[in-house]
């Protein structure tokens, strides 16, 4: 896992994604939803729209009938905060016709 604090580059977030990918869906899908904002954040609109695809496809087929199982288990990732709660909902909320 990489530091929650400091503004951690693309490279490194992604990095990130790909080690927790084979180990940690949702962790995964927090690093999507942050790589997504990072992009998004550069200007980078296809890169951004790549990444919450990612995201919404690791968001698929977990559990959401709880508010314990949507709720976050970082309260941020690489630098960018992530939101209280991450569902499908949420993430097409933020990213608009990006999702």
């Amino acid at each position: 896992m990489i530091n929650q604090t400091r503004a951690a580059s693309v490279q490194e977030l992604e990095s990130a994604f790909q080690r927790e990918l084979g180990s940690d869906r949702w962790a995964a899908a927090e690093s999507a939803y942050a790589l997504a904002s990072r992009y998004r954040e550069e200007g980078d609109w296809e890169k951004s729209r790549e990444w919450v695809k990612q995201c919404l496809q690791l968001l698929e087929g977990l559990p959401t009938d709880t508010m314990e199982q949507v709720a976050t288990t970082r309260t941020s990732v690489g630098g960018v905060a992530l939101p209280n709660y991450l569902h499908e909902g949420v993430v097409r909320e933020r990213f608009g016709e990006l999702a």
